[in-house]
Parts: structure tokens; C-alpha cells; sequence
């Protein structure tokens, strides 16, 4: 069950108060008064402007709700019920700024709560929810949207279950983290990378896992680090070619996922000009020194850092930044994903000509647009292990049936139930009796009816 076309606006209201941050980037864009997250391509807020944009964010003004849902007319019962339920949860995901600060984090959670509870609804909470979940719900709102779960059919009059083999994968890029899920071939061996949903009489299992600080905006971060610590002059293979910016060692190691490497007193105060180069061999080969591949051997059901994931299975759609990067770049088309295209040529091929190509775009964008393009190719072909045939399962897409791609809709339709446990029952007007019973009388009347006649025109 969803809200029909005709309530999109109050559909984007509820997801709106569903989500209080619908991805990590624009978790990161609020809190970036925490030095975690400052930087001259997301952000030029000072720590004043940026704290009293908290503030208006969690400020007690309350619109009119009751004089809103009058002036919406024909709204039946069972919809308003369901918006209702949708408004019951405000969620927060925005991990780096929790990782640093727990306290703060824990803060700004209870006054959204204290802002929601002022409002005419059952408010259950709010938290954090994991990046399992994030993925794991992410793979639910693409195929609840594709009707994958379930489809009535009208043939055979009944609800139909699709094959598994039409149920799509899911790959989520934000920027502080990355999920993988799908269905694979085999059985799970690792259970803590399971999820399992029972939806509409059938139960899956899916394999989900979340790679905190392999978001786009952290990988970079672990890119110049590693950049800077074997080179004394700095060219960065991944900037376009003549690009310049000035970087600190602070800058670097402020962010929770860089916190670990430790500061020499010289290091403190170090600071560097990075130089594009714009190699893109030597940028992906850059790009694969921040995971750690040694330590899964031989293995097949391995993809970094010892982390178990079995062989990619299936179609998938692969949203956020992975759309927003190949869409600006052009390289989501039918023709990218054409038997014979050289994948890991794309952005070379592109890249260089972006300059050119959109000469009032800002420097900055167009800097981190190339290294993103061959941070997600390093990312899916030799972390996630696609190859030149598996790349063509994968589908660049934000919208399905023009509805945003996201984490929120699936999280909505669990916890509001509306996705059913069981399957639904076959869809009938009335009883096989009623029916007979219906279509009996209908004759008697029209038998009565003819007799009647043919009394009248013989008399």
C-alpha cells in the first residue's frame, strides 16, 4: 500500500519528517561546525553560522496542522491514518559526527525528540540507525518500487510471487560510508551479515554490510594521507592536471576515520600544496593502497580488509553518489554498458575534458568529481569483485517509478507494516455464493420480465 499520485505533496511532507537526514553528505552539510567535516568543497559556514543553523533546525516553531489537513480535500481515513504512522519516527544518520562526539550527538537527538513531541503525533523516538540497516532498508524500497516482492496478476486473478532471480541488489554510496545487499547464490556462512525479512509470505535472507569510512569524502581523506606520507613533493594523480590546493596535516587527521595515525611534533604543523597530476592509472593504483586486499588471500567470498562477502549475484541498482558522480560525468547511458567498453577507461576518457566542457563549474567540483569516478571503479570492480561482464547487471538510477532511491521509504514500510508478513489474499468482490446468488436473481428477474411481456403483447 503507498499514497496515490495525487498526494506527492503530502507523500515528500512525511518523508521529509520521517528522515531528518536522508544521507551522510547532508548530515554532514548541518553539523559542519565540527571540524570533522569542514572543508572548502562542502562547506564555507563559519562555526557561528553553522550553529545557529542547528538551532533554527531544532527551534520550537510549530505550523498549523490542523488548518493544513483541512485544506486538503478528499483524503479518505486509511491515508491519513498512514501518514500518521509515517510521522511517528524522526531518524538521524550521520556517523562521523557520533563517532567523534557521542555526547553531542546524543544531544542534538533529544532536542529533535523534545521539537517532534510538540507535534500532533505518537513520536517513538529518535536514533541513529546502522549502516546494516541503512543497506538492508535501502534494498527493500528498490524492490517494494519494482512490485518484486509481490504483483497481482490479472490472468490468474491471484497475487503472484516474482522469481528471486528478478530481485535486484543494492549499492549505496554516502559520504562517510558504503552498503552492499543482495541475495547471493550460496547460503550465508557468516550470519552477522544477514538480514532476514519475511514479506509477503516469503522469507529472505540477504547478505548487508556497511564499510564505515569508505564513503566517497572519507576515502579521499585516507587517499591524501597516504599520499602525503610517501612523498615529500606532493603530486596528486587523482586532481585534474594543473590543479593546485593547499592541505594540512590537521586538516587530515582531525577526521575520525584518519584519527588513528599519529602526529609527530613536526607533522603538526606541516602543510603542503597538492599538485594534479590527472593519472588515472596512477590514481587507481593510489586509491588501492587505502584497502587492504592481502589480508583476504585466495579467497573468493572476501572483498577488503578480511571482510566476508560471497560473489556479487544479480541486477543492481546502485544510487546515491554513484549516480550523482556518472550521471554528471554522462556515464550512466546504455553505451558505457555495452559489451566490449574498456570500464576502467571511463573516466580517463572523460576527465580531462571537463575543464572544457563546463568552464563556469567551480575547479573544486569538477576536482572531486574525477577522483570519485575512480575511487567507485576501484571500488566496485576490485573491492566488490564486478568484472567486464557483471558490470552491465549494474543500473545507475536515483528514481524508480519518480520515486527517490533511498534508505527512508524501506525503513517507513517496516516499521509501519505496510509491507505485510503474509501474502495478501486474492483480490475478489464477493464471495463465490454472494456472486451466484447475484447472478441467479438477475435472470429470474429478467425471465419474469420477458413472460410479462409476452403475457402483455398476446392479451
Amino acid at each position: 500500500m503507498s499514497l496515490p499520485g495525487k498526494f506527492n505533496c503530502l507523500k515528500k511532507i512525511a518523508f521529509a519528517k520521517l528522515s531528518a537526514f536522508g544521507s551522510t553528505y547532508l548530515c554532514e552539510q548541518i553539523f559542519s561546525h565540527t571540524k570533522s567535516v569542514l572543508c572548502p568543497s562542502r562547506s564555507r559556514l563559519t562555526t557561528d553560522h553553522s550553529e545557529a543553523c542547528v538551532q533554527l533546525k531544532v527551534s520550537k516553531y510549530v505550523p498549523d496542522i490542523g488548518k493544513l489537513s483541512k485544506e486538503k480535500q478528499g483524503m479518505s481515513l486509511h491515508f491519513l491514518t498512514a501518514v500518521d504512522s509515517i510521522v511517528l519516527v524522526t531518524l538521524s544518520l550521520c556517523t562521523p559526527f557520533s563517532m567523534e562526539n557521542k555526547s553531542a550527538a546524543d544531544q542534538v537527538l533529544s532536542e529533535v525528540a523534545k521539537t517532534i513531541q510538540q507535534y500532533p503525533v505518537n513520536f517513538h523516538g529518535a536514533r541513529i540507525i546502522t549502516g546494516e540497516e541503512e543497506g538492508a532498508y535501502g534494498w527493500i524500497t528498490i524492490n517494494y518500487l519494482l512490485d518484486s516482492f509481490t504483483k497481482y496478476s490479472p490472468k490468474k486473478r491471484d497475487w503472484i510471487h516474482p522469481q528471486t532471480a528478478k530481485i535486484l541488489g543494492a549499492l549505496d554510496l554516502g559520504g562517510a560510508s558504503t552498503q552492499i545487499s543482495f541475495i547471493p547464490i550460496d547460503p550465508i556462512t557468516d550470519q552477522t551479515k544477514a538480514s532476514k525479512f519475511r514479506l509477503y509470505g516469503f522469507d529472505y535472507t540477504i547478505y548487508t554490510h556497511s564499510y564505515l569510512c569508505y564513503g566517497q569524502n572519507q576515502a579521499l581523506k585516507q587517499l591524501i594521507l597516504k599520499i602525503t606520507e610517501v612523498q615529500s613533493s606532493i603530486n596528486h594523480p587523482c586532481y585534474p592536471e594543473g590543479y593546485q590546493e593547499t592541505t594540512t596535516a590537521a586538516s587530515i587527521h582531525s577526521i575520525p576515520c584518519t584519527a588513528s595515525h599519529a602526529l609527530t611534533l613536526s607533522q603538526a604543523s606541516w602543510n603542503a600544496t597538492l599538485v594534479g597530476t590527472g593519472n588515472a592509472t596512477a590514481c587507481r593504483m593510489a586509491i588501492k593502497q587505502i584497502f587492504n586486499f592481502t589480508a583476504c588471500g585466495q579467497s573468493q567470498s572476501c572483498t577488503f580488509n578480511g571482510t566476508y562477502q560471497p560473489p556479487v549475484n544479480g541486477e543492481f541498482f546502485a544510487f546515491s553518489a554513484f549516480f550523482y558522480t556518472f550521471n554528471f560525468l554522462n556515464l550512466t547511458s546504455g553505451s558505457c554498458h555495452a559489451a566490449g567498453v574498456n570500464i576502467p577507461s571511463l573516466p580517463c576518457a572523460v576527465c580531462p575534458q571537463l575543464k572544457s566542457s563546463y568552464p563556469t563549474e567551480k575547479e573544486q567540483w569538477l576536482r572531486e568529481y574525477c577522483a570519485n569516478a575512480n575511487y567507485i571503479l576501484v571500488l566496485l570492480l576490485d573491492a566488490y569483485k564486478f568484472n567486464q561482464t557483471s558490470w552491465s547487471s549494474i543500473k545507475f538510477q536515483m528514481k524508480v517509478t519518480n520515486t527517490d532511491i533511498g534508505w527512508t521509504l524501506g525503513y517507513m514500510l517496516n516499521l509501519t507494516n505496510m509491507i505485510p508478513v503474509e501474502a495478501p489474499e486474492q483480490v475478489k468482490g464477493q464471495q463465490n455464493g454472494l456472486w451466484a446468488a447475484a447472478i441467479f436473481f438477475i435472470v429470474l428477474t429478467l425471465g419474469f420480465c420477458l413472460v410479462g411481456l409476452l403475457i402483455y403483447i398476446l392479451w
